[in-house]
């Protein structure tokens, strides 16, 4: 913030803000700075020093970027747990960063309901042994249960507190923040990103891949909760000086418009969005969007998965009035910012292609042995030499980095991304999605152990495997093999009524994202003679209906059979 309070922009806005009810409010970047210096000596008064983690686990509103500030401001490293995940989950994740402090807010207003988040993890934070206090903003006004001495309220903490706060100096390396994504062995991992490399590439890719100008008004729908929200929402625009907007509910809440509306009336010319939500909007038809002039619309984006053509020519027909460039856009939560895309008007597009690498990224596409493929060849992504913003390591599992992003390709050093691709005659990548047992479910990653290990923890259940198949909406959807405890499936047991039961425990353990769309019971599942089940016989069966490939390592291949039977019925 402080390389614009000596310029023009200081009376900028910098943050354009709309809550769910209607409820708005603009800072400028000299009250975006005065509320983050009071926030960040607030923090300090409570003890927080460099090294420090802090949880943050909020909505979508102002005060969840003026947190991540004050953290970075100071030298804390944030820990930003999405708003949608649930107790047992954050628990995870704050016991696993060893986080300090934890913020939150007592509710956020989501379809139109006040939903608690205070509330809803109140429970778990005594079996969080590093937390000293908890701080929570009144945004909804609900009622909060407060634990006398542990948690503070946010406006009596920072009431009073210096407006002036002097950015530390760190180290190039020093830690930014920690992000969980979705592992395939049931733990998430814990991201680690750096402040310089990170910030650097964060702030150059907004900028050119975005084409962005000082007069833009920039909005990116994702939540702050994901990688997306923490470099184009929060770093990446404001180190350029944008004046962004950020939503904080649904984007079809109170009506199918609300999204189309707000970029009329804010007149916004930069649209950074998913695939699976254009989908939605496509399928809601294209009468609302019609409502609407989007006549300031000058530049799309899209991020968190692949964008099938049909979607990017609606996009392009329907939002952008055939003038506005699509940049497609592939990166992870692990590269920190964008690494294949259009540059806007330098590089053609085609539609489902995210195009070129960005320049400085060495990405190809090889065969397992690591030789280049052939164009039109399926192979697995790489990036062969730094960049950056890459992550640095898993915290406080620095084996499980080498293991998960380095082992594949160790002898040539190079960064597996765990995504299969293919490269045309023109060299354009075409990303073909994820290729271990890590899913994208609405540009979600959700590791499927994680799921499982969810499903196992329910007194009905004995085993489970999840798999994806191809969903026109979600990108993928969720499909669970459950084998029930025979004191269970013995007799008649009522299974859409399970069913039911067990979605919701997993909505209730992980997050409602996580939540499968079918549950399919079998007496067993598929799995070789050292017991491991075989996932990809299951992945074929609900993709094609059929199973093909090397079967020679399966102990019992009636199971097999007994699951395509119940397949047909």
């Amino acid at each position: 913030m402080d390389i614009h309070l000596s310029t023009c922009r200081k009376n900028k806005a910098a943050i354009l803000w709309e809550g769910e009810p209607g409820d708005t409010r603009t800072l400028t970047y000299q009250q975006l700075s005065v509320e983050v210096n009071r926030l960040a000596n607030a923090l300090k008064s409570l003890g927080v020093k460099k090294g420090d983690v802090v949880g943050i686990y909020m909505g979508m509103v102002p005060e969840t970027l003026q947190a991540m500030l004050a953290c970075s401001r100071i030298g804390a490293t944030h820990n930003v747990v999405f708003g949608g995940f649930s107790a047992e989950a954050l628990r995870d994740r704050l016991l696993d960063s060893k986080a300090k402090i934890l913020l939150t807010q007592d509710g956020a207003y989501r379809k139109g309901t006040a939903s608690a988040l205070k509330g809803a993890v109140h429970g778990i934070l005594d079996q969080v042994p590093s937390l000293q206090n908890v701080v929570v903003l009144k945004r909804t006004g609900q009622e909060t249960p407060m634990k006398e001495v542990r948690d503070l309220w946010w406006h009596d903490l920072i009431s009073g507190r210096s407006t002036e706060c002097k950015a530390e100096g760190f180290d190039s390396e020093h830690p930014l923040f920690i992000l969980y994504t979705s592992g395939s062995t049931g733990k998430p991992k814990g991201i680690l990103h750096t402040t310089g490399g990170y910030l650097t590439q964060a702030r150059f890719t907004t900028r050119h891949v975005f084409d962005l100008k000082d007069e833009d008004v920039y909005f990116c729908t994702a939540d702050v909760g994901w990688i997306t929200g923490h470099s184009y929402l929060a770093y990446g625009p404001l180190m350029n000086g944008a004046t962004l907007l950020m939503y904080e509910g649904v984007p079809t809440y109170p009506a199918p418009d609300r999204l189309w509306s707000m970029i009329d009336r804010h007149q916004v010319t930069i649209f950074y969005t998913a695939p699976t939500a254009i989908r939605s909007f496509m399928r809601l038809g294209d009468e609302f969007p019609n409502r609407h002039r989007l006549s300031s619309l000058r530049l799309l984006g899209t991020v968190g998965e692949p964008i099938n053509p049909e979607a990017w020519m609606w996009y392009q027909r329907v939002i952008g009035k055939k003038r506005c460039p699509i940049v497609d856009t592939w990166w992870q939560t692990e590269t920190g910012a964008i690494m294949i895309s259009p540059m806007p008007g330098a590089i053609a597009t085609k539609p489902g292609s995210a195009t070129l690498p960005l320049p400085g990224i060495l990405a190809d596409v090889v065969t397992k042995e690591g030789k280049p493929c052939k164009a039109n060849e399926g192979g697995l992504l790489v990036v062969k030499h730094p960049w950056p913003s890459m992550l640095r390591t898993v915290f406080g599992d620095p084996e499980r980095y080498t293991k998960t992003y380095f082992s594949d390709f160790k002898k040539q050093k190079w960064y597996f991304t765990g995504d299969g691709a293919r490269k045309d005659k023109d060299g354009y990548f075409w990303i073909m999605g994820r290729v271990d047992d890590v899913v994208n479910v609405s540009g979600h990653r959700l590791g499927t152990a994680e799921i499982e290990s969810a499903l196992v923890s329910h007194p009905k259940v004995a085993e489970s495997a999840v798999v994806a198949r191809p969903d026109d909406l979600k990108g993928s959807a969720l499909i669970a093999f459950v084998s029930l405890k025979s004191q269970v499936s013995s007799g008649t047991p009522d299974l859409p009524s399970i069913q039911e039961e067990l979605k919701a425990w997993v909505s209730k353990e992980i997050g409602p994202i996580a939540r499968p769309d079918e549950i399919r019971f079998a007496d067993a599942l598929p799995k070789t003679r050292s017991g491991k089940i075989m996932r990809r016989l299951l992945r074929e069966m609900v993709t094609t209906g059929k199973t093909s490939g090397d079967t020679s390592t399966l102990e019992d291949f009636s199971v097999l059979e007994k699951l395509r039977s119940s397949e047909e019925d």
